[in-house]
């Protein structure tokens, strides 16, 4: 089990993402200390000189940069970040297996030297296969290394259903399954409104025929990061906030449900994938993968997302 007298974050990649997520976890309270890493280093000085000079105003907190692969040594969790961009709405993420792919198994493979002990959570895209990938080539201990699978695209999907039902997203519990990316999916089984599963709480609303409007809200959490790149150019603060959360449960030991990208042997009948499915996050990392009973229908299409994602990992090769 990891060193967790220490709450050191290593963040690896000091771009919008990096420096987003660093920025939130500095606010958050949670870390001792926040390690930037960064191929570019004058970029890593920077944002952690940046993040610093707001020491005043939250908790105490060692803000600096630092080299691989001596960075990592007694960190708490090495978050990666790193890697290159989606490039536009048009580029869908598989695209950017091959070159990140060579990135981040480099990075696991230095942390796993330095610092076997390490949880490693994975952010760059695209994020399940890049796990996978990582984890086969290090020869990491299942649970000790995840990516941020679909949490994000499950706090897009609650906030989506909240604004639709008019109600407060912390009354919403709904999950976007399968990978990160044009083949997740709604379980609308697990949906919940104020406690009463979703088809209840439409017959207690009834401001609409809300069965007409899932496969548009569907699309919508799918759209969402093209979207905010056809905008801005990336997205940055959202996926900042979930793997803030990802971390707090890991270094407080919340042991929170999460659709974190999990390997799975043998849950829902599907083994040699890694995929976002519900997780007991805590200080070990994934503590436990939960099988929720999903329909048939849910089954069948996180089958076929783990068919694509084994597909793409098959062009990878060993």
């Amino acid at each position: 089990m990891a060193n967790f007298k220490s709450r050191k974050v290593v963040v690896v990649g000091a771009g919008a993402v990096g420096s987003g997520f660093a920025f939130a976890l500095a606010q958050s309270g949670i870390a001792e200390e926040i390690v930037l890493v960064d191929v570019n280093a004058d970029l890593a000085k920077g944002q952690a000189l940046d993040l610093a000079h707001g020491a005043p105003f939250y908790r105490p907190v060692n803000i600096r940069a630092d080299v691989a692969p001596e960075a990592y040594r007694n960190a708490a969790i090495v978050v990666v970040t790193a890697g290159k961009a989606q490039a536009g709405p048009d580029q869908g993420r598989l695209e950017l297996m091959q070159i990140n792919a060579k990135i981040v198994t480099a990075i696991a493979t230095d942390v796993q030297t330095v610092n076997p002990d390490a949880i490693l959570l994975i952010a760059t895209n695209p994020v399940d296969i890049l796990t996978h990938v990582a984890r086969l080539r290090t020869a990491w201990p299942r649970g000790r290394i995840l990516g941020s699978g679909t949490v994000l695209d499950s706090a897009r999907f609650r906030w989506l259903l909240a604004e639709h039902c008019g109600i407060s997203p912390q009354n919403v519990h709904a999950s976007i399954l399968g990978e990160h990316g044009d083949s997740e999916f709604a379980a609308w089984s697990l949906v919940h409104v104020g406690g009463l599963p979703m088809d209840d709480y439409c017959t207690v609303c009834r401001k609409c025929d809300f069965i007409h409007r899932r496969p548009q809200i569907l699309e919508q959490v799918r759209r969402s990061a093209y979207h905010i790149i056809g905008y801005k150019g990336s997205t940055s603060f959202g996926v900042a906030m979930a793997m803030t959360q990802i971390v707090r449960a890991i270094l407080r030991n919340e042991r929170r449900v999460m659709t974190v990208s999990a390997p799975l042997e043998g849950e829902y009948g599907l083994s040699d994938v890694t995929l976002g499915i519900p997780c007991v996050v805590g200080a070990g990392g994934i503590e436990d993968v939960i099988e929720a009973r999903l329909t048939p229908e849910e089954m069948q299409e996180l089958a076929h997302s783990a068919q694509i994602l084994k597909d793409n990992l098959a062009q990878l090769g060993p």
